[in-house]
């Protein structure tokens, strides 16, 4: 075993997903509007998504690789949608702190509001599986894969390696999340309800903004 490989896609992983945009400001919100865990398991979605698509590089498919990039337009647009339910969802749910009094601190468990305990393990699905069909909308992200590969020297020469270089991308991701995560929910407990509210009313029109820019893109695309 090279343990080489597995480091440069370590830092790989951790290069990709250090770049933050609607994805990265979905789990930042969804960290402050729910705690730790929701946020965390979103991100780990974030890595499932990544380490997929470091094994398409990794392997060498492709095939497969060119065909996803050729429906970049169709899951841009597809992508775009997503964002602006999210968008809206997370303008619901700001509209609907207002009425909230009290703030409840959550627990270490961070459970999400609303919720009883029972639809917890449900929320923490969905949380992890919108995120995966995110991050997968942008096949462009297979090509930086790619680039990042040849350019940090992570050849593979063989099934093994690549394996090594997959599994070093899923964990580097999954680290930078958990740094991220740990530091907003860390702060978190800081915030008072109005900050809470505008942190998240910020970060919803800015994913929405990202929906409608990734909705533009695909239409105007040749």
């Amino acid at each position: 075993m090279d343990l080489g490989l597995y480091l440069r896609g370590l830092a790989i992983g951790f290069a990709v997903a250090l770049a933050l945009g609607p994805v990265g400001l979905l789990v930042i919100r969804r960290t402050i509007d729910r705690g730790l865990a929701h946020g965390f398991v979103s991100g780990l979605g974030v890595a499932t998504a990544d380490g997929l698509y470091a094994a398409v590089a990794a392997f060498g498919l492709t095939a497969l690789t060119g065909l996803l990039v050729g429906l970049d337009r169709f899951l841009g647009i597809a992508g775009g949608v997503v964002l602006l339910a999210l968008a809206f969802l997370g303008l619901r749910s700001v509209a609907r702190s207002r009425t909230i009094a009290v703030w409840e601190v959550a627990s270490p468990e961070a459970r999400a509001p609303g919720l009883p305990p029972s639809d917890r393990s449900a929320s923490f699905l969905g949380a992890w599986a919108t995120m995966v069909g995110l991050t997968l909308t942008n096949p462009a992200t297979i090509l930086s894969f790619t680039a990042l590969f040849a350019s940090i020297g992570a050849g593979t020469g063989g099934p093994g390696g690549a394996t090594l270089v997959t599994l070093g991308v899923a964990s580097g991701s999954t680290a930078w999340w958990l740094l991220l995560t740990g530091l907003v929910a860390g702060l978190r407990a800081r915030m008072t309800p109005v900050v809470v509210r505008r942190l998240n009313l910020v970060a919803s029109l800015v994913i929405g903004a990202f929906g409608l820019g990734a909705i533009a893109a695909g239409l105007l695309a040749r």
